[in-house]
């Protein structure tokens, strides 16, 4: 086996490898691996501050190999891909493999989340690097044992082999003694080549799958413990609301009803105590149905006001008045759209989404002894042990944070307020655990929403059908300068740093409604006003959008974004451009009457995607016939699969944004919507044949969670236009019979 030696990739502080003697033989390897700062800032971090990852594996005698998962599985795969990493450089078998998933303990495993597509770029050197180093502990163990160079051997499926005599012996039979050597250091291991790769880029299923399939209890909401009581929490009926006062009495008599106690919050949406009555009961349904029996007084004086038809008359004042806060300008804008030949301007807008995760919050609490022992599926554990402390005083040394399997996140797992009312309550009768569990009433109205946005555009052609100027006045919500969460700006989109003139800017409205990352994190509704608006421009100029974008993109280049984030790569954006194209034929027009293709690209979360959507329409009726993607995430794909799988959830994801109703309406503070059915998911027979072709970059692999959501939503829209010649600008889709 030809190896070259790894490098360290930016690593610049010393990796600590441990090795040590399991329980019963066997090796244990534990790898701390320093992450400079500029890691974590290229892959998105939150944090700027140097951090650390890490890796657990170890070989028992019998030569099974258990590998630790570390980040939350939310479905994104990471408990099957980043185990798939070590086990490749490992060179065993995959069905000795197993994996065991880790409590959140950031001393031992540093950063354990799961956002931002994020997972894959930051684990993908050290986890192969720590599989390279046991490897090559093996190895040299089994040198020692038969007295020969470690040069002479070579592994395959859990073996080292002498070929000089024929000897073989296992991974199990040398484990004991290489845990007694010297570990290597992590950047001089030999790491394989890509085309020596066994298991990774194999078609994997994934490691819970037929756990699930089987209804094994691995969600949150399957947590049983002895003696456990279930609760529920009722808040005020709108955003912004305190409780003033509370008749529990005739909720304490309701049948199974255990306790009834008013809960006061620390008025901090970012730890998620709100002010609530928490019902606890012998089970659930008799929890939930005592709701009915509370007589509670609340003030809902700060919600007043904050409702959609107020916040669209707001957005429609600002964009008329113009302005707003400057947050790019690159030449003179205004001179070269007063100069050009042909102007064009749109107003675009979308409305707050929820999550709907089909597993609503939930989380399993038990406080006794001053310790608090937790069962949660969070998407990001260790600020839900900060908000603990916030709230509730408890410190992170005092708590217990088992992870579970999430039945779904897109990113509203990453705020933890369900984890904080939890312990809140199990706080208040100690050594009872108590599951907290929200109805989907709950989940849909008290979600940390992706936030509406509007967009007021204008451009300017040239002479020659030429963008010679673009301008983006987007409102959406805020305080001061600064946008709530999730309402911030993407300064690198297209066509900012392919045109001299452009103007982005923003006005902000204040907000009681709390918000939060869905996924793909403002790209999911940039996207959208962007490239439905480029569609039309590109129209004006007498072209069609990926010839436009084409045009715009130029020569294969870097162009850096302003806001330290990484540059965009104009030959990756043209491949999966020019892919799409391909695969779908795109200038063979549908044969189907009222039919017609719509495209968009986007780059987010370091992936390039570009797509195509076919879809007719019939009065207000709008079918999708087929997608196309193209996507480019680096010179590996870990689990085709898996892979596979992110991207039609993306893209069916987009297509129910957009057409099965999803918007959240607010009529002071209140949530008009409740529950799927008037909150509807896309469904299977909407869904349309997704055709995915890889364009495979020179660059290290990223993460597939989010980027390819974007493109589909503009595809669709565009895609209705050119079958309809109706121009989509609101979302969602609502179009008016003819």
């Amino acid at each position: 086996m030809s190896h070259e030696p790894a490098r360290a990739g930016g690593l610049d502080r010393r990796t600590i490898l441990k090795a040590s003697l399991l329980a019963g033989g066997g090796l244990a390897l534990e790898a701390l691996i320093p992450l400079p700062a500029r890691a974590l800032s290229a892959s998105g971090a939150k944090s700027a501050a140097g951090s650390e990852l890490s890796a657990f594996v170890s070989i028992a005698s019998d030569g099974t190999v258990t590998i630790v998962s570390k980040n939350p599985e939310i479905g994104q795969g990471v408990k099957t891909s980043l185990p798939m990493m070590v086990a490749d450089e490992l060179d065993c078998d995959w069905s000795q493999v197993r994996i065991s998933q880790a409590d959140v303990d950031q001393k031992r495993y540093g950063d354990q989340s799961a956002g931002g597509s994020t997972s894959t770029p930051k684990n993908w050197l050290p986890m192969r690097q720590t599989g390279a180093a046991a490897r090559a502990m093996l190895v040299q163990a089994a040198a020692l044992k038969w007295r020969v160079s470690a040069g002479e051997l070579t592994t395959a499926k859990g073996r080292i082999f002498h070929q000089a005599t024929g000897r073989s012996v296992g991974y199990g039979e040398v484990a004991s003694a290489a845990a007694a050597l010297t570990p290597p250091e992590l950047n001089t291991v030999a790491l394989k080549d890509p085309g020596q790769f066994t298991i990774i880029g194999r078609p994997l299923v994934g490691v819970d799958s037929a756990g699930i399939v089987k209804g094994q209890p691995i969600f949150g909401t399957d947590t049983r413990l002895a003696g456990m009581l279930y609760a529920v929490y009722e808040v005020a009926p709108a955003h912004g609301g305190r409780l003033v006062k509370a008749n529990i009495e005739a909720a304490k008599q309701a049948p199974g009803v255990k306790h009834v106690m008013p809960i006061t919050g620390n008025g901090n949406a970012d730890t998620g105590l709100a002010d609530g009555v928490a019902i606890v009961a012998s089970n659930w349904w008799l929890a939930n149905q005592a709701r009915a029996k509370l007589a509670v007084e609340w003030d809902l004086s700060a919600s007043k006001g904050h409702s959609t038809s107020v916040y669209r008359a707001k957005a429609d004042a600002a964009m008329a008045a113009g302005g707003g806060i400057d947050l790019r300008v690159d030449g003179d804008p205004t001179a070269r759209l007063a100069a050009a030949t042909k102007r064009i301007a749109a107003r675009y807008d979308y409305p707050f989404i929820a999550h709907a995760p089909m597993e609503p919050q939930n989380c399993t609490a038990r406080y006794r002894e001053g310790r608090l022992e937790i069962w949660a599926p969070s998407q990001a554990p260790q600020d839900g042990l900060e908000a603990l402390q916030t709230a509730l005083g408890i410190a992170p040394a005092e708590v217990t944070l088992h992870l579970t399997r999430a039945g779904g996140g897109f990113g509203r797992r990453l705020l933890n307020d369900y984890m904080v009312q939890a312990a809140a309550i199990a706080k208040a009768i100690p050594g009872v655990p108590i599951q907290l569990l929200w109805s989907r009433e709950d989940d849909i109205r008290r979600d940390y929403y992706r936030p509406g946005g509007w967009h007021s555009f204008e451009a300017g052609i040239g002479a020659n059908g030429e963008l010679i100027a673009f301008s983006d006045h987007f409102v959406t919500f805020g305080a001061g300068n600064t946008p709530v969460r999730a309402a911030d700006y993407n300064l690198a989109q297209p066509p900012a740093g392919l045109i001299e003139h452009l103007r982005f800017s923003q006005s902000m409205m204040p907000t009681v409604v709390t918000t939060g990352w869905l996924r793909a994190p403002r790209s999911n509704a940039l996207c959208f006003a962007s490239q439905s608006f480029l569609d039309e421009v590109a129209l004006a100029a007498g072209t069609d959008l990926p010839r436009l974008m084409l045009s715009l993109l130029g020569e294969r280049r870097e162009i850096p974004a302003p806001d330290k984030r990484p540059p965009l790569d104009t030959g990756r954006a043209r491949d999966v451009i020019e892919k799409v194209l391909q695969v779908s034929n795109w200038t063979q027009r549908p044969a189907q009457a009222n039919s017609g293709k719509g495209f968009a690209f986007y780059c987010s979360h370091r992936g390039y995607f570009a797509e195509v959507v076919e879809a007719s329409v019939n009065g207000s009726d709008v079918a999708v016939h087929k997608v196309w993607v193209a996507g480019d995430v680096g010179s590996q794909i870990v689990n085709p699969m898996g892979a596979e799988n992110q991207v039609r959830g993306a893209v069916i994801d987009g297509l129910g944004q957009a057409l099965a109703g999803q918007a959240i309406e607010l009529v002071d503070g209140a949530v008009q919507q409740s529950n799927f059915d008037d909150f509807p998911l896309a469904r299977i027979p909407s869904t349309p044949p997704i055709e995915i072709a890889w364009v495979k970059s020179d660059k290290p692999p990223t993460g597939l969670g989010e980027p390819a959501l974007p493109p589909v939503i503009p595809a669709l829209t565009n895609a209705i236009f050119a079958a309809s010649g109706t121009r989509v600008r609101s979302l969602p889709v609502r179009l008016k019979s003819a």
